[in-house]
């Protein structure tokens, strides 16, 4: 028996479908017998293996581990579990070994990492541990050799999604990943392609895939979404792949075929690529239920774009065009901004503001989410320059579970060394104005009196470009708690 444990992803514990794992089970369908505890739907995730592992008798443990509060839940229990059974064989994978296998591979209660995909390794993994031979070939593993020393073998290529089985949702209890949202009454996660095209260097995926792709076919991810339909009452879904509008033809074949759903979706797109998207595939997106797409666009300087290796086509013209035409098609653009970034970062944050102004004008329907910037693991480029500053990442676990690395995981965290209390306040008395006078439509809960009060009193603010001691909103946010996007999702 294998057991699979989903972390505690937020300190809501909002619960969002196991996709990764379930991955990886599908794979094991009909090889092998797993479960899936979910650390989200349980009281208290160490109690809930202790009794998986005396009701299963389960002999391997695998986690996907994300950094923040994934990783500040997995290791208090790794460290439990090892202790209470030390034949268990725990497994590691996700993004957090993916980008430091070297780290996690240090902690005696992680036997193994994989990095990078594992599904097609995973079953053969399994079969060689239990028979006691060698695993030391298996693609993108981490092991330690017998005097004790690491070894990352090199992360396989992205598989081809479409080879790979559907999600086993009879392993979970679907009902209880399914929640109300701005999309619809009955809105669910799905996962239609692999990695992205693009070499963002501010961004993880491009590490974790170098740059490869590979996406469902549109009849493919159309009958999931007809499977999530008839079988468990979705009427919205949220497609979490890294970029899903990367192919026009793709795009507006799906948008053809769930038009007859009539559900509500959401998904990630590029706003370069989908401005070159025809009036005629606009309108059958909006006409399928697209009703949003949150889009980086990172920052309005082309100069900082450029930093970023933002790729393709895309500069402030792009991102205010993409904003016009998704007006026209009544379709809300979410976009994302990294602010506050080094060398001179209250300078980028006052380009920002004055674009997201621009923004604003040109659509104000636009959704606005702000990052502060956090440097990932890739050498050269804003690294280099946050390193530069006195920036270091944390050199161990323990470390990295410590409540400021917890906050930085999340982009919570503004304590960095190129940042200082002025420009915090600046850029967070902006967004504090900016969002009680532009109220996020995706939060359910807030009333439209709610969205008027805040609008009335904000708007005088906003028209003045006055952001400084906004004491009144901050009892308003008392009132009527704005949602954060950037953190709960929606």
């Amino acid at each position: 028996m294998i057991l699979f444990y989903n972390p505690v992803s937020s300190a809501s514990k909002k619960p969002v479908l196991p996709m990764s794992l379930l991955a990886v089970g599908a794979m094991l369908e009909g090889r092998e017998e797993y479960r899936i505890v979910d650390g989200n739907l349980v009281e208290d995730g160490l109690r809930a293996l202790l009794q998986a592992l005396a009701e299963t008798k389960a002999d391997i443990l695998c986690m996907t581990v994300m950094p923040g509060p994934q990783l500040c839940d997995v290791v208090p229990i790794c460290k439990a579990l090892k202790q209470a059974y030390p034949s268990l064989v725990i497994l590691w994978g996700g993004y957090f070994p993916t980008l430091h296998g070297e780290m996690v591979m240090k902690e005696a209660y992680v036997d193994y990492v994989f990095r990078g995909h594992c599904e097609l390794a995973f079953g053969e993994f399994v079969k060689r541990v239990r028979a006691g031979e060698d695993v030391s070939d298996l693609p993108g593993l981490a092991w330690r050799d017998a005097e004790g020393k690491t070894h990352l073998n090199p992360k396989p290529p992205v598989p081809d999604i479409n080879e790979l089985p559907d999600f086993p949702y009879h392993r979970v209890e679907m009902d209880r990943y399914v929640r109300h949202s701005f999309l619809g009454t009955r809105t669910i996660a799905h996962h239609a392609s692999y990695g992205c095209p693009f070499q963002c260097n501010f961004c993880a995926v491009y590490h974790k895939v170098n740059g490869r792709y590979s996406e469902q076919t549109a009849a493919r991810t159309a009958a999931v979404v007809e499977t999530l339909v008839r079988d468990h009452g979705a009427t919205a879904v949220e497609f979490y792949d890294s970029n899903f509008f990367v192919n026009e033809k793709r795009c507006a074949e799906f948008a053809e075929l769930i038009t007859p759903l009539n559900i509500g979706w959401w998904g990630f797109g590029r706003a370069d690529t989908m401005l070159k998207f025809s009036d005629p595939t606009w309108a059958k997106l909006r006409d399928s239920g697209l009703k949003m797409v949150f889009m980086g666009a990172e920052s309005g300087d082309a100069e900082m774009l450029k930093r970023m290796n933002k790729g393709g086509k895309q500069d402030g013209n792009v991102i205010l065009a993409v904003a016009e035409k998704m007006k026209r098609f009544n379709i809300v653009p979410e976009m994302s901004f990294i602010i506050g970034n080094p060398p001179d970062p209250e300078a980028d944050a006052e380009k920002t503001i004055k674009f997201i102004r621009l923004l604003k004008k040109v659509n104000p329907a636009t959704e606005v989410v702000f990052y502060i910037y956090s440097p990932v693991p890739i050498e050269g480029g804003m690294q280099a320059e946050a390193k530069s500053s006195g920036f270091e990442y944390p050199k161990d676990i323990e470390s990295w579970t410590e409540s400021k690395w917890e906050k930085y995981a999340q982009h919570m965290s503004s304590d960095l060394p190129w940042m200082n209390d002025r420009i915090r306040k600046k850029i967070g008395n902006f967004q504090r104005v900016l969002h009680a006078t532009y109220p996020t439509i995706t939060d359910t809960k807030l009333t439209n009196v709610g969205r008027l009060v805040l609008r009335t009193i904000a708007a005088w603010r906003y028209a003045a470009q006055f952001y400084a001691f906004p004491l009144e909103l901050r009892v308003l946010d008392k009132l009527f708690p704005y949602q954060r996007p950037e953190i709960t999702g929606f």
